[in-house]
């Protein structure tokens, strides 16, 4: 008979459920996005389009200024310990935030000057919204350190996301520029903002039960945001340069075309990071208040049990779009074919990184904020001069190269740093295991499919369709090692 799982693998199972459905509400509306500007605009336009992006992403880290983790880590512990000091605590990170946002907007204006014309111009729409950016990012945060995955999925998962292709089609449709169809994809931003803020103010009232708390911050509480907030806005920033940096400079060196390719190819990866945004929004907390509780052991159990299922789960996107690379990117059009190569090694990086976990967020969640910045610093050092080396060379399969090498890098820092600080252990030999049911059960197949069918979307169909049989058919029969009974057992509860 199989045993009950414990209380934070029942918790797991229920808030990865419903983080699951807006990861993968947004992950969806991702690629509708990639396919949307590279349909319209064509590689060249697309390319512009996702280069001002990937500038106003990583500026808007830096805007946020480490607060949205801040929160994270931060409001579980109120909640717990004194939640009279919610109300303050949450509008000094806010000023704070909007603060940072505007300085960031402005410094975006003047330093646009130094990009390629177009691009400047689309970076120069979208950049005044960074502080609403900021501040929605902080919000939706707030939300979830204090309870609220639901809204946090709600309204950064699915709203948002869901808004962003309906704009851009929108202003293109009625002949806008470029640099207008980039601030049609900003637009959403203010909205989602306004619903984030009603959702605090009542869990706000909530947790404070009648006992309204004062509206200043308590300067222990301020002086340990501080510590832990600006480490973390060098971290956020240096992570954020490491997703889209790659991107500018494939543009810069082989130009906005080749820089559309390889945007479309590596938004198709971070699309498949479905499992992994679903798990982090519910485990982060949890980390945070079992390691203030100095509840090691639990920890490291989810901890293994998190990662178990991120590879399990995970690694079966990468596979089929690997292996069907040219056929996935056919969808955006023609030309973005050539970026199959590239498509297939960040894919094959992703699947080794997963199998590290969630390994980030049980180092953030430690209040160490500024080992995950030295990590990231010396991950953004590999990547730059990475990137410089090899794309003169191998265009953007040698992008894609660095990206994989560096996001094991960070990884392998990472997990050195937990074992050290806290002393919890990688569960290699799970995680192993649960990357071998995805490469025998999704990763044959798959292969089969195209040796027979070729490359084509009738391979890709069919390849699916018998990967997804065989993935099932085996986790059922082997559900108490790969501690899917979690997952069931808290299904059945559910029904009774």
């Amino acid at each position: 008979m199989t045993a009950p799982p414990d209380a934070e693998t029942r918790a797991l199972a229920r808030g990865g459920g419903v983080s699951l459905l807006g990861s993968a509400t947004s992950a969806v509306m991702g690629f509708v996005l990639t396919v949307v500007l590279a349909r319209l605009l064509g590689d060249s336009g697309s390319g512009v389009v996702l280069q001002a992006i990937a500038v106003f992403t990583i500026v808007l880290s830096f805007a946020r200024a480490g607060l949205d983790s801040g929160a994270v880590w931060m409001f579980p512990r109120l909640v717990s310990a004194d939640p009279s000091r919610l109300r303050g605590t949450l509008l000094w990170m806010l000023a704070v935030t909007a603060a940072a946002g505007g300085v960031c907007a402005l410094g975006v204006e003047l330093a646009a000057g130094f990009l390629d014309p177009t691009v400047a111009d689309a970076v120069r729409a979208a950049g005044w919204f960074l502080p609403a950016g900021a501040l929605l990012l902080v919000a939706l945060a707030a939300t979830r350190g204090l309870g609220g995955v639901v809204p946090y999925s709600v309204v950064g998962s699915i709203a948002l996301p869901a808004a962003r292709p309906l704009f851009v089609w929108i202003a293109v449709a009625l002949g806008a520029s470029l640099a207008m169809v980039t601030l049609a994809w900003a637009l959403p931003l203010p909205l989602a903002l306004v619903a984030a803020i009603a959702v605090l103010r009542v869990q706000v009232l909530r947790h404070e039960q009648g006992v309204r708390g004062p509206w200043r911050v308590d300067k222990p509480v301020r002086r340990e945001l501080l510590g832990y907030a600006w480490p973390r806005t060098i971290s956020a920033g240096l992570e954020q340069s490491i997703i889209w940096l790659d991107v500018l400079i494939v543009g810069v060196i082989a130009g906005t075309a080749a820089a559309g390719v390889y945007g479309g190819a590596s938004r198709f990866v971070a699309a498949g990071l479905i499992i992994d945004s679903a798990l982090r929004i519910v485990v982060s907390t949890r980390f945070s208040a079992l390691l203030h509780e100095g509840r090691v052991a639990e920890v490291q159990s989810l901890y293994r049990t998190a990662a178990t299922w991120l590879v399990l789960f995970g690694a079966p996107i990468y596979l089929i779009l690997g292996v069907f690379a040219s056929v996935v990117l056919g969808l955006l059009g023609p030309g973005f074919e050539e970026g199959s190569t590239a498509l297939a090694i960040l894919c094959g990086g992703a699947i080794l990184t997963f199998a590290a976990g969630n390994i980030h967020s049980v180092l953030l969640m430690s209040g160490r904020s500024g080992w995950g910045a030295f990590n990231k610093a010396v991950v953004l050092a590999l990547n730059i001069v990475g990137n410089l080396l090899l794309v003169p060379v191998l265009g953007i399969a040698g992008a894609a190269l660095v990206w994989s090498a560096s996001m094991l890098v960070d990884a392998l820092l990472a997990a050195i740093e937990v074992r050290v600080f806290l002393g919890i252990r990688a569960g290699w030999g799970a995680t192993a295991y649960a990357l071998l049911v995805p490469l025998a059960s999704v990763g044959l197949p798959a292969l089969a499919a195209r040796l027979v069918l070729g490359e084509t979307l009738l391979g890709l169909l069919v390849g699916t369709a018998l990967g997804v049989i065989l993935f099932l058919t085996w986790c059922a029969l082997d559900r108490r090692r790969l501690n899917i009974h979690a997952l069931v057992a808290f299904a059945q509860r559910k029904q009774n």
